[in-house]
């Protein structure tokens, strides 16, 4: 029987049938690696187990007696379905085997830092992470949109983790749903309806108090200060870092990451996808994130929206200046670019630490652009007295 211990979590591999005829095999040779390993938890992997009878059952009734840090998992929905009827699930927990799907040759609508999002077929998508050990990240995430769902923001519903080749994946089910910059590749005419819906939601979010638990974005602003600091000569980093510790927080809710690849329409109604950006704070850091989408990453390269968003220059910028205008409920000129530069402080400070950490500022690109993040926020920075609005 095969075995692993792995920072103190022992796991042992089930498999076949485990009926009365073979379960005292079974016991023997579990209690055996049970015996002569120093474990804190135990781990049952169910994946190739195929039925399950009363007397493989006792065999876990037992070892749960022994050690009440026991867990099932990759269990099929047959045996799921037998765990659940004789009350395991409730006594200990269990975790049912992901599906596998495939996605050769499926549409991408959406890429970001974290993963690519799929369209399978008319009612579902797909978001498959970049990285394999991401189980427990992609968990934190469907909490995430659940909590954001209770809370009333409009958001799809994962409905599963699969796995996808050595990856992992969340389902969502959006029959016929399409992806603002779908619409917006479709008919670039829809800039006003897209400005208006991105503005409602993202009122909804900041008229929303978040609940305990939920990250504070000031935490990830000021982790990008500090990677960013080599970048800034003494005086204008310390003017940038007192800015920063001045944003209050007012404790609203966030996305994080609004764009038109986040938000699908589906039916009559807009809806916010890849909520692991959820966040609480000030409204300021939103707008940051839009000036990001819409201008900060293609400051130095405007093909960088056709290939991030799908549409080109032409339609972001319009698609900027309408949601500013919206969000602050004026067409006072002054005032939209006050909150914008205000808006590109974060999010070019975002950019700059991005260039730092993949180690882009060593190539002619990254150090142009590296550059000139540095020198928009250097000249905010001298005139500005607070980064709200």
């Amino acid at each position: 029987m095969k075995s692993e211990l792995n920072n103190g979590t022992l796991t042992i591999w089930l498999d076949g049938r485990i009926d009365s005829h073979r379960a005292p095999t079974v016991e023997i040779e579990i209690n055996n690696i049970v015996k002569k390993t120093d474990f804190d938890h135990l781990v049952l992997d169910a994946e190739d187990m195929e039925y399950i009878s009363s007397a493989g059952l006792r065999i876990i009734l037992k070892l749960l007696k022994k050690h009440r840090d026991v867990t099932l998992v990759n269990v099929s929905s047959e045996v799921y379905e037998i765990l659940e009827m004789t009350g395991f699930t409730e006594m200990m927990t269990v975790e049912r085997a992901l599906k596998c799907i495939d996605v050769t040759g499926k549409k991408i609508i959406g890429k970001g830092a974290n993963g690519v999002i799929y369209r399978i077929d008319n009612d579902t998508i797909v978001k498959v992470y970049n990285e394999a050990d991401t189980l427990d990240h992609i968990k934190a995430e469907h909490d995430m949109s659940r909590t954001a769902f209770i809370l009333g923001i409009p958001t799809a519903i994962p409905f599963g983790i699969v796995k996808v080749g050595e990856r992992y994946g969340s389902i969502f089910e959006l029959i016929n749903a399409r992806t603002f910059a779908e619409l917006l590749q479709q008919d670039p005419t829809q800039i006003e309806f897209v400005a208006q819906q991105t503005v409602e939601l993202a009122k909804t979010l900041h008229e929303t108090e978040a609940p305990v638990g939920i990250p504070l974005h000031s935490d990830v602003a000021r982790q990008w200060l500090d990677e960013a600091k080599s970048s800034f000569d003494p005086q204008h980093f310390a003017k940038l870092s007192a800015l920063i510790k001045m944003i209050p927080e007012t404790g609203t809710m966030l996305h994080g990451d609004l764009h038109i690849k986040n938000i699908m329409q589906y039916e009559d109604e807009a809806l916010l996808i890849d909520m692991d950006t959820l966040s609480a704070g000030h409204p300021i850091y939103e707008l940051a994130c839009i000036y990001n989408a819409y201008e900060g990453f293609g400051i130095c390269d405007p093909n960088v929206f056709k290939n991030f968003l799908s549409v080109d220059e032409s339609v972001v910028k319009p698609l900027l200046h309408r949601i500013l205008e919206l969000y602050l409920e004026t067409d006072d000129e002054d005032r939209i670019n006050e909150v914008k530069e205000k808006a590109s402080v974060i999010g070019l400070l975002r950019v700059l630490r991005r260039i730092i950490r993949i180690g882009e500022q060593d190539t002619p690109e990254g150090k142009k652009l590296l550059e000139e993040c540095r020198d928009r926020i250097n000249r905010a920075v001298d005139h500005l007295d607070t980064l709200t609005f």
